[in-house]
């Protein structure tokens, strides 16, 4: 698919990262075929916390699981209920943290610190909303060293949000890296990743890797910030070329 951002760069291919270090426990979700969790968010299941289950089970997935909401499954009163696709495993009672994980650790193997990366990364947001980056940093260090079985892909890409935002551009594109690693398809990833090559001034590069979120998630093509990053990389290619 064709997905031109209108910009004179030479072609090049996005280099693949290289292997670092996996959890030995992601890498065997990793290898098992795609699924998708679908929590139901119909007025009872709501009642029952259903938006704080999906919350939940989206942030401890592996990255070859996707977690969205759902209409009624017709188990109501016995909510929160969520469905495995494509095995249609009906689970029922899903209203808890503790039992999020432990879903997620029956379906798919892993340990058992999900939950403790995840809390680390709310912290870290929380701190992200105050500009506090280094003390965002340090808490996505802290929930990477985990090592957890689920949402590790997002903490990379987190932690390389920030440590653009700190000026470590070549750690920016590690953690990057790392993300794409664990999930070659996690287009958010993509973008940090384009988001480093043009702070390090490789603009061919980053072309590619926002070429590569488009051929993943078209849609971003409308999104003001995508618009954005095009026009920067634009600007910045202008200012290169009448130098």
């Amino acid at each position: 698919m064709d997905h031109s951002l209108s910009v004179s760069c030479h072609a090049a291919t996005t280099p693949s990262p290289k292997r670092s270090w996996i959890p030995s426990c992601t890498t065997k979700a990793q290898q098992q075929p795609l699924k998708e969790i679908r929590v139901c968010t119909n007025r009872a299941c709501r009642k029952q916390g259903a938006f704080q289950t999906l919350e939940t089970l989206s942030g401890i997935a592996p990255p070859n699981v996707s977690v969205k909401s759902s209409g009624c499954l017709g188990k109501c009163g016995a909510g929160p209920n969520l469905v495995v696709l494509p095995d249609y495993l009906i689970i029922r009672y899903c209203g808890t943290a503790a039992r999020c994980l432990e879903t997620m650790v029956s379906l798919f193997g892993g340990g058992d610190n999900s939950l403790d990366a995840l809390a680390l990364r709310k912290m870290a947001d929380v701190e992200l909303e105050k500009k506090n980056f280094a003390e965002a940093e340090l808490l996505l260090s802290q929930a990477i060293d985990l090592k957890p079985f689920g949402g590790i892909h997002v903490t990379f890409k987190c932690r390389s949000s920030v440590r653009l935002e700190l000026g470590n551009y070549l750690g920016a594109l590690q953690d990057a890296n790392e993300a794409l690693i664990l999930a070659p398809e996690y287009s958010e990833a993509y973008i940090c990743q384009g988001d480093a090559y043009l702070a390090l001034n490789k603009f061919d590069l980053a072309e590619q890797s926002y070429l590569a979120c488009l051929d993943i998630d078209p849609s971003i093509r409308q999104s003001k910030s995508f618009k954005a990053r095009i026009t920067k990389l634009q600007e910045k290619l202008a200012s290169v070329n009448t130098s």
